[in-house]
C-alpha cells in the first residue's frame, strides 16, 4: 500500500469513527433525513443559513466509515458556502467518484479528495453520496425523506 493511500485511509477512518460537526443543531433552518435502504445508513442534517449560505452544518446519524466520513468532511468544508456553490461543489464531488477522474484536478475539493477512491469500489458510491443527495434535499426544501433508491 502506498503512502498516499495509507493517509487517504487513515483520514477516511478517523473521520468515520469521530465524525467532526455530529451533534443536533437545535435552532436549524433546515433538517433533512437521508436514508440508504441498501445498508441501513441513515443521516440526519441540521442546517443553519445566514443570506442563503450555510452559518453552521451539523449531522447525527449511523452508518458505515464511508457515509459517516463523507458526511464529517462535508460539513467541514462547506461551513460559509452559498447555496450556488454548493451545488457546483455537488456537481463535482458527484462526478469525482462516478466518473473516470484520469486527468481531472479536484484538489479545489480540499479534503473530499481522499473519497476519490470510492471511484474504484461502485458498490460504495451510494455510501459516500448519501449526504450529498440529503444536503441537496435540504437545500432544495424537499419534503420528503431522501433516499439513495
Amino acid at each position: 500500500m502506498t503512502m498516499l493511500r495509507e493517509l487517504y485511509q487513515s483520514l477516511i477512518l478517523d473521520h468515520g469513527r469521530r465524525p467532526r460537526n455530529f451533534s443536533v443543531l437545535v435552532d436549524a433552518h433546515r433538517i433533512k433525513e437521508g436514508f440508504n435502504p441498501l445498508c441501513g445508513d441513515r443521516l440526519t442534517f441540521y442546517i443553519k443559513l445566514k443570506a442563503d449560505v450555510v452559518d453552521e452544518i451539523t449531522f447525527q446519524g449511523s452508518g458505515c466509515a464511508i457515509s459517516m466520513a463523507s458526511a464529517s468532511l462535508m460539513t467541514d468544508f462547506l461551513k460559509g458556502k452559498s447555496s450556488e456553490e454548493i451545488k457546483e461543489i455537488f456537481l463535482r464531488f458527484h462526478e469525482m467518484v462516478t466518473e473516470s477522474a484520469e486527468n481531472k484536478d479536484f484538489s479545489h475539493l480540499g479534503k473530499l479528495e481522499v473519497l476519490k477512491g470510492v471511484l474504484e469500489f461502485p458498490a460504495r458510491v451510494k455510501c459516500a453520496t448519501l449526504a450529498w443527495h440529503t444536503l441537496m434535499g435540504a437545500l432544495e426544501n424537499n419534503p420528503q425523506c431522501i433516499s439513495t433508491e
